[in-house]
């Protein structure tokens, strides 16, 4: 750490950096104009910058330029099972490389605090109404994920600066939120801002608490966990102004349902938001979190709100130590990140939202902006009439009904409402219709005992929204198997079935195979809609029953007032529960076991954990950027879910047939997410998903759905697996040309890990979001950009043209695209070579991440040579 700048904190016996000293030394006057997140960063430059470069990284800030990069040190990774295991696995991977280059793997450690929660492998296979769904769901976890336990069980004791939450224990996020982040943090005696990274898009869910914590790829958490720099450029921040206050009866979920459309509409791909005014003040803190936990579905990457009373009321609901509140406030108070010091900050943009026009509000029928008031369900053609026929699902049948994820469910107000709408439902004697799975998955086990001490445990389970699990589950698209008979009647009469859940991702194939279409609500609309039993249903005006005396039930009737709801959470939600979860969960365990070896003992024939391919193949062979062929051609919009699905693995899926001839019974297939760890299943991942269109595939005159792509110079249609493996075997080098909006959804790294080991050297696209840009780039893939008004229709790309890549690659500097098409015409097309600061340019150039920290580690762990005449 520098010294400069460094100064004692009042009435405390910690020190502390003064980024306002240090800014206005450079321009007076300037430290109050800068927004929040810029305070913040300003104080990571202070505490850790190279003193020789600090004025110049510094000015970026002030200045508002993005000419330099500067470095972010991040305080702390946070991983899920997932993500953070594949990057595990890929340390391991790592240390056997360097031990087979005759380094010392032991040394390969996380050096920036790294927490692991296993969280996003529980299916749902038990719904809400089995008494032991929750018994039966850990142990079919337990038994599917036998081998990636174990390597995470291996990480924890093999690496330094690794905790492992082990699963049954909650979602990241709300775990985070909840405890994990102490807003301000102390290490060696000084206090800074808590920052973070985590390996899951809805990271910035700690942006309400004020901590800078944005998602980012595995890779990208490679990198930071391993002590680099995250490079960044002064990202946009935008100014959005919350004035009004909701309307009686209208939740969080509406109303970040509502921003999520405004906030997208505005174009914030990239930004860093700051909420502020009025309305941002009343906001509690949960109702904050749902607004920052969606930053990915609007495209932002941070959503930041300030420290203020309801921050220090929160840590004393959630059971923070006395001495750590104080030192939030104070700390805030005295360095500008209290909310009241930051009302001459200055943004590039300003955005303002009434929140009093939120209406009750939906999301879909496949994206989480696609907002659509319940009112207008009937106008837009979703509700509508249907004919009841006995013993007969109806069209729209909802088959999902999930009160699911951190986004609602680390708000107590929406959980509270949920438990009082079922409570008043109970009572006028409505019920779950039979067809509907339901299941309750709070993100942290506080829910639990406040919903005991609420007395609405019960009329939840009633209903069959009891506890299936404390994990993501159905947002994540685990939602289980569906009962025999009703999938049955559904592929029978192909039947138009739909899911609802309080998650934060509906996209195409995402919740279920046999949902067609998904839509998010809040948790006691979900309630409403498991009673409905289907999506054409008119929920504001249409009669969800008959009371005892014959009168119709509309939804105003059960719909519990806001005084209710937070009378209910004021006397429910106690910060004895929350001591009473985290305490045992994050006391030290001393490890009294046998030491393990610091090489991983791969399991030959596991379909979840294998070594790493990384430093070998092809992967080690040079990238020429010559003679490529389309993979596929591919429209706007591509999210990671087409491009690496995470749901359940069907039989007749490339991944299937592999998991089957590995000898894996069908109903253990688990999900793509869970074998992320295992390259050969993970690449038959690679562009699995049955919604995607390729336009390489036209039948008819229409782009034909399915996993599908051309093999050329053949013309051959074929299922996209095949097509890989066989370029594969000519070593075919590959390109992958898109629309808008490129990789949206998940940081998945396997989204860039597939198409890299398929021999994808190139993707050419109209424009690329944040995570999977930066995925990309970690493994090695160059993305290119076209110019405004160029794409694949006006260059008339139908997948049989030849490309190559010609100029030099540096930041953002303006290359060749030269197609070659199948009549021997050439045409030489700009685009912008993303690679945007130098740093990325280093990464490329080495292959990837793992390869350029191979690369350095072995050059800084190298003996010093021998000086002349020693012996």
């Amino acid at each position: 750490m520098n010294t400069q700048h460094r100064k004692s904190l009042p009435n405390s016996p910690l020190d502390y950096y003064d980024a306002r000293e240090a800014v206005e030394a450079l321009q007076p006057g300037a430290y109050a104009t800068l927004p929040y997140t810029s305070r913040v960063l300003a104080e990571n430059l202070v505490r850790r910058c190279d003193p020789t470069t600090l004025d110049a990284s510094l000015r970026q800030l002030i200045e508002r330029k993005r000419d330099l990069d500067f470095p972010w040190y991040p305080a702390r990774v946070v991983c899920h099972d997932i993500l953070g295991q594949t990057a595990l696995v890929d340390l391991a991977g790592l240390r056997d490389a360097i031990a087979s280059q005759g380094g010392d793997p032991a040394l390969v450690n996380p050096v920036v605090p790294t927490q692991l929660i296993v969280d996003h492998s529980l299916a749902v296979e038990s719904a809400g109404f089995d008494p032991q769904a929750f018994e039966k769901n850990r142990a079919i976890e337990d038994r599917r994920n036998e081998d990636r336990f174990h390597f995470i069980d291996w990480t924890r004791k093999a690496f330094k600066n690794v905790d492992v939450i082990p699963p049954g224990n909650g979602i990241m996020h709300q775990i985070n939120l909840e405890k994990m982040s102490p807003v301000i943090q102390v290490r060696e005696g000084v206090a800074f801002p808590d920052t973070c990274v985590g390996t899951d898009s809805h990271t910035p869910h700690v942006d309400a608490l004020g901590v800078v914590a944005i998602g980012v790829g595995g890779l990208e958490a490679e990198s930071v966990m391993l002590g680099r720099a995250s490079w960044m450029r002064l990202p946009e921040i935008v100014g959005v102004e919350l004035t009004g206050q909701l309307q009686p009866g209208i939740t969080a979920t509406d109303m970040v349902l509502a921003l999520t459309q405004y906030l997208r509409q505005q174009k914030v791909v990239g930004a860093y938001l700051e909420f502020f005014g009025e309305g941002a003040r009343e906001l509690t803190l949960g109702d904050r979190a749902t607004i920052s936990n969606m930053a990915p579905e609007y495209g932002a990457t941070a959503a930041m709100f300030a420290i203020d009373q309801q921050t220090i009321d929160y840590l004393r609901l959630t059971g923070r130590e006395e001495q750590q509140v104080q030192l939030v406030e104070d700390y805030a108070r005295l360095t500008g990140l209290w909310a009241d010091s930051l009302d001459a900050a200055v943004y590039e943009r300003d955005l303002s939202f009434d929140l009093s026009g939120v209406v009750r509000n939906m999301a879909g029928p496949s994206n989480p902006h696609a907002r659509v008031a319940t009112s207008d369900l009937a106008a837009q053609g979703i509700a509508g009439p249907w004919t009841d026929v006995p013993g007969q699902m109806p069209d729209g049948a909802v088959i999902i009904a999930a009160i699911t994820s951190c986004t609602n469910t680390s708000n107590p107000r929406n959980v509270i409402a949920a438990g009082l709408l079922a409570r008043n439902a109970n009572r006028l004697g409505l019920t779950r219709k039979p067809w509907v799975k339901s299941s309750l998955a709070p993100g942290s086990k506080t829910v639990a005992l406040y919903l005991d001490e609420a007395g609405l445990t019960e009329e939840l389970e009633t209903l069959g929204f009891g506890i299936v699990a404390f994990a993501c589950t159905t947002c994540n698209g685990m939602s289980g198997a569906l009962d025999p008979v009703i999938q049955q009647e559904i592929i029978e009469r192909d039947l138009y079935a739909t899911a609802v859940l309080s998650g934060n991702r509906n996209f195409d194939g995402r919740i279920h195979p046999y949902a067609r279409q998904a839509f998010l609500a809040s948790p006691p609309l979900v309630v409403a809609y498991a009673i409905a039993g289907t999506i054409r249903f008119d929920i504001e005006k249409d009669v969800l029953g008959f009371d005892p005396q014959g009168h119709p039930i509309r939804l105003k009737d059960i719909w519990p007032s806001d005084e209710e709801v937070n009378a209910v959470v004021k006397s429910s939600v106690k910060p004895e529960q929350f001591r009473q979860v985290y305490i045992p969960m994050f006391a030290i365990h001393e490890d009294t076991g046998p030491k393990v070896a610091p090489l991983y003992d791969w399991r030959p024939a596991s379909t979840y954990i294998r070594r790493p391919p990384y430093w070998e193949g092809a992967l080690a062979g040079e990238r020429t950027l010559k003679g490529m062929r389309p993979l596929a051609v591919l429209p706007d919009n591509i999210t990671t879910d087409h491009l690496s699905p995470s749901n359940a693995i069907m039989l007749d899926s490339a991944a299937g047939e592999y998991l089957a001839k590995m000898g894996l019974p069908e109903e253990d297939f688990n999900s793509y997410a869970t074998h992320r760890g295992d390259h050969l299943t993970a690449q038959r991942a690679t562009f699995a998903n049955p919604k995607l269109f390729n336009e390489m595939v036209v039948e008819n005159g229409k782009v034909r759905q399915g996993s599908l792509t051309r093999l050329e110079p053949e013309g051959q249609v074929m299922r996209m697996w095949e097509a890989i493996e066989t370029y594969m075997l000519r070593k075919q080098p590959l390109i992958i040309i898109a629309g808008a909006d490129y990789g949206q959804g998940s940081s998945r790294d396997w989204a860039a890990k597939g198409v890299r080991l398929a021999g994808v050297e190139a993707i050419a696209a109209e424009g690329f979001e944040r995570i999977h840009r930066t995925n990309l780039v970690g493994m090695g893939v160059l993305p290119l950009q076209f110019a405004a008004g160029t794409d694949r229709k006006t260059l008339g790309i139908d997948g049989t043209e030849v490309f190559d890549v010609i100029g030099r690659l540096t930041p953002q500097a303006q290359v060749t695209l030269i197609i070659e098409r199948r009549n021997g015409e050439r045409l030489e097309v700009p685009v912008t070579c993303r690679l945007d600061t130098a740093e990325e340019v280093s990464i490329y150039e080495a292959g990837g991440v793992l390869q350029r920290f191979a690369q350095d580690f072995l050059q800084a762990t190298a003996p010093a040579p021998h000086a002349a005449g020693a012996h």
